[in-house]
């Protein structure tokens, strides 16, 4: 088992008054991002309509996909009560406009994320139990073969497997007591609604295309990637600064790849009450700290420097 370290353990020199300054929360910025990663999706849905060619329907499923990781990355900020103080209607509306969408539940995937940061990478993290010894987490591995694995995505094999992994490890959390009393009412009136409003609306081909499809493909490629960046790959994992990256990035990854600032991992696993907003923030306060910068994790590009780290180059 490797041992467990907290922020309070590295001794940083930061100043507290700063520190407490970042955990404030801003609920109109967390819904201005829900609200423009909605608009993103529809107006994906939209330019493919609009302009019914093979080339233009990929772009829109690319960016559905990153949109819906975009959501994800919210809800797992709701996870952490960053959305709304009050926390009934921090969730209720996270699982309407996130969690729902994405064929989850909020209280369901905090069981399990909760567990993640309590007992980082030991045989207690079931993020990490989960993944051990599956071949797409195995490392290193040659750029050709990582990318390979990327991009089996685009023919929803890999994503249908992934689904598959998905629902079955979040079943195990619904025997967690926050779980198994979840009021269930919203999302049964959810699904009927959208039920409803898909065989009235004669609208079941494009919840396919638009979303099924994007959900199974590029949906779970942008969180695979996410996923071996955070915890994988050329870490030392006897220290918390050394167990996971922080991957830096340019315009086009933060997109696609590292929405809503979620490339700050390290940051996050010393802070996980700092909200999305102010993590490039307590990025810059921690690296001014010389026991920080000295011995942290950081990764320059998903593209460069991750798939060189990925692949044993950088060793």
């Amino acid at each position: 088992m490797n041992p467990q370290y907290n922020a309070n353990d590295l001794d940083l020199a930061i100043n507290p008054q700063v520190l407490k300054s970042l955990f404030a929360t801003n609920s109109y910025r967390h819904a201005l991002a829900i609200a423009y990663n909605w608009a993103l999706i529809f107006a994906s849905i939209l330019l493919s309509l609009a302009y019914p060619y093979f080339a233009v329907y990929l772009f829109s499923v690319i960016v559905i996909g990153a949109r819906m990781h975009a959501l994800a990355i919210l809800m797992h900020d709701a996870t952490h009560f960053r959305f709304l103080k009050n926390r009934k209607w921090n969730d209720l509306i996270t699982n309407v406009v996130t969690a729902y969408p994405l064929f989850t539940t909020i209280a369901t995937y905090r069981e399990n994320h909760l567990r993640h940061h309590r007992h980082l990478n030991t045989e207690e993290d079931p993020d990490w139990v989960s993944k051990l010894g599956k071949r797409e987490f195995r490392f290193p591995k040659t750029k050709r073969e990582f990318l390979l694995t990327v991009f089996s995505y685009f023919f929803l094999i890999q994503g249908m497997k992934d689904s598959i992994w998905f629902f079955r490890r979040f079943a195990s959390a619904k025997k967690d007591t926050s779980c198994r009393t979840e009021d269930k009412r919203p999302r049964i009136l959810f699904f009927a609604l959208l039920l409803l409003t898909l065989t009235l609306g004669g609208l079941w081909l494009g919840f396919l295309l638009f979303w099924v499809i994007p959900y199974l493909s590029t949906f779970f490629m942008f969180q695979y990637i996410r996923s071996v960046a955070e915890h994988f790959g050329e870490l030392s994992y006897d220290h918390l600064l050394t167990s996971t990256r922080t991957v830096r990035v340019n315009f086009l990854e933060r997109f696609f790849i590292a929405p809503h600032n979620v490339g700050y991992h390290l940051e996050h696993h010393l802070y996980p009450g700092v909200p999305f907003y102010h993590l490039p923030q307590l990025h810059k306060v921690l690296m001014a700290d010389a026991a920080y910068s000295n011995k942290a994790h950081i990764t320059h590009g998903y593209l460069t420097g991750l798939l060189n780290e990925l692949s044993g180059i950088n060793s």
